[in-house]
C-alpha cells in the first residue's frame, strides 16, 4: 500500500479551492449562494478525533506488543490495514472538502462580509478548513503509527529473486 503524500493532498486542496471559489462567484452572480452548514466543521472534527483515538490506541497496543508485556493485546494485520485505508480515505476526502469550503470562504471574505449571515458562513467555512486539516494530520499520524519498519537486510538478492 502506498503512503499518502502531503503534496498530493495539498494539490487536491488547492484545485478544490480554486474550483469552489470560481463556482461560488458564478453561483452568486446568478442567484443566492447556498450556505456552509454548521455541521461541516463538527463532522470533520469528529472524524479527526476518531482517527486520533485509533492511532493512539494502536500505538499503545503495538508498544505493549514490542515490549512483550504480559497480557498485551496484539494488532491484527487486517485491522491495521483497515485502519490505514480509513485514514487515507478520510485524508483524501478531507482535503477535497476543506478545499471546497476554503474556496467558498475566500469568496465570502472578499465579497460579502458586510452581511451578518455571510460573515457567519465565512466563519463556518474557516472552521471547516481547520477541521479538515486536523483530519489530514490525524490520518498521517495514523499512517505513521502503522508503518512497517524498513527491511534492514543488507545481503545481496538471491538469484531466484533477481
Amino acid at each position: 500500500m502506498k503512503q499518502l503524500r502531503p503534496g498530493v493532498l495539498a494539490g487536491i486542496f488547492a484545485v478544490a479551492g480554486v474550483l469552489s471559489w470560481a463556482g461560488a462567484r458564478l453561483w452568486n452572480a446568478y442567484g443566492s449562494l447556498p450556505g456552509v452548514p454548521l455541521a461541516a466543521p463538527v463532522v470533520l472534527a469528529v472524524i479527526a478525533v476518531v482517527l486520533l483515538a485509533t492511532a493512539l490506541s494502536l500505538r499503545a497496543r503495538l508498544r505493549a506488543q514490542r515490549e512483550r508485556r504480559p497480557g498485551a493485546k496484539g494488532v491484527e494485520p487486517l485491522m491495521a490495514a483497515r485502519a490505514v485505508v480509513f485514514g487515507q480515505a478520510s485524508a483524501l476526502v478531507a482535503a477535497l472538502v476543506a478545499g471546497a469550503y476554503g474556496g467558498v470562504g475566500v469568496f465570502l471574505l472578499t465579497d460579502a462580509l458586510d452581511i451578518p449571515a455571510r460573515r457567519d458562513q465565512a466563519w463556518y467555512a474557516g472552521f471547516s478548513v481547520l477541521a479538515g486539516a486536523a483530519v489530514i494530520a490525524a490520518a498521517l499520524f495514523l499512517e505513521h503509527v502503522l508503518k512497517l519498519p524498513e527491511d534492514d537486510d543488507d545481503s545481496p538478492p538471491s538469484p531466484a529473486r533477481a
